[in-house]
């Protein structure tokens, strides 16, 4: 199944003028039952729009696949992430980095029991490239090689940014894939 995630921004400010980007209304959010606060996790929520995320990306970007649970991530696939967080301070661009996935031992090396299950690590032992502040909730999208491009997770926290032996920490969208569909076939 292939469905559209949506990138909302209400901090519409930071763009320059003549962007294409668009702004929709939030008509409602689902924020994960089991959200923990403290420990980030199931840190995943979903926002219903005022209008489909075909109409308002419609020749601006593409769709990125919902993978189903039991599609096997890869340690050492490239992958990329997105957002407007800080480079050494905030942005008003766009920004992207590729990172690799990382194995789950190799997470744990690095957080220990603060990884769950729920939970992903991308990135370089080497700390050259993360996401940071402001990126939280921004996609982390993987190719196959069919072409064909998935969410493989979502920004969610780390210890600083670009850490040597410290990885960008994600939701594992695998892990919650049937949630994922059960919010958005609801009426």
């Amino acid at each position: 199944m292939c469905r559209l995630t949506y990138t909302y921004r209400q901090d519409t400010d930071q763009l320059r003028s003549g962007s294409t980007e668009e702004v929709a209304r939030v008509q409602r959010i689902h924020l994960h039952q089991y959200y923990d606060d403290e420990s980030h996790d199931y840190d995943l929520a979903l926002l219903k729009l005022d209008r489909p995320a075909s109409v308002l990306l419609a020749g601006h970007a593409r769709p990125a696949c919902l993978p189903p649970p039991t599609h096997q991530l890869e340690p050492g696939l490239l992958c990329w992430v997105t957002g407007w967080g800080a480079l050494r301070s905030a942005s008003n661009v766009l920004q992207k980095v590729d990172v690799h996935l990382v194995s789950e031992e190799a997470c744990v090396r690095s957080y220990g029991h603060l990884v769950t299950p729920r939970m992903l690590c991308a990135g370089y032992r080497s700390g050259e490239k993360d996401a940071c502040q402001g990126d939280s909730g921004g996609p982390l999208v993987c190719q196959e090689p069919s072409g064909r491009w998935f969410l493989a997770g979502v920004v969610s926290w780390g210890k600083g940014c670009g850490r040597p032996d410290y990885y960008g920490v994600y939701t594992r969208i695998t892990r919650l894939t049937d949630w994922i569909k059960h919010v958005i076939s609801a009426p």
